[in-house]
Formats: structure tokens, C-alpha cells, sequence
């Protein structure tokens, strides 16, 4: 999916079984080189209820463990 994240996440809601999403550019860490607004996308994914799972691919780029603990800071909404 590409274009309006959130507003397609919201008209298709019904059909998604789980969220995979992956860096953008590259696979790489959530952080503010990222195009896209994880926070924005995970309280949007929050909002309609979901309880399932969501995964995030990326290949980090420096300490796995401090990367991880960034991504959650940031989608833990």
C-alpha cells in the first residue's frame, strides 16, 4: 500500500488480519529518518481497536538492542 497510510488502513481495516510494516527508505530502524509517522500509524491502528499483531523488518544500523528500545518508545501509544 502506498499513499493516505492511515486513511487506507481505516477503509480496509475489516480485511487486515495483521500489520508487517518495514522502513521507508531502506529497512531500517523507526527513527526521524523515516518517512513515515510510526506514531501517527500505531494510535491509528489503536484507535480501531485492533488487538493483534503488528511486526516491524528492519536491518539495524547500530545496537539492535537500543534500536528496539527506540521503536517502542516511539509506537508505544
Amino acid at each position: 500500500m502506498e499513499g493516505d497510510i492511515i486513511r487506507t488502513i481505516r477503509d480496509n481495516f475489516q480485511y487486515i488480519g495483521h500489520f508487517h510494516t518495514a522502513g521507508n527508505p531502506g529497512r531500517h530502524e523507526i527513527d526521524d529518518t523515516q518517512e513515515l509517522n510510526y506514531r501517527a500509524i500505531a494510535q491509528a491502528i489503536v484507535d480501531l481497536n485492533y488487538t493483534g499483531y503488528l511486526s516491524h523488518e528492519y536491518s539495524p544500523t547500530r545496537d539492535p538492542l537500543t534500536s528496539l528500545d527506540q521503536a517502542i518508545t516511539i509506537c508505544d501509544v
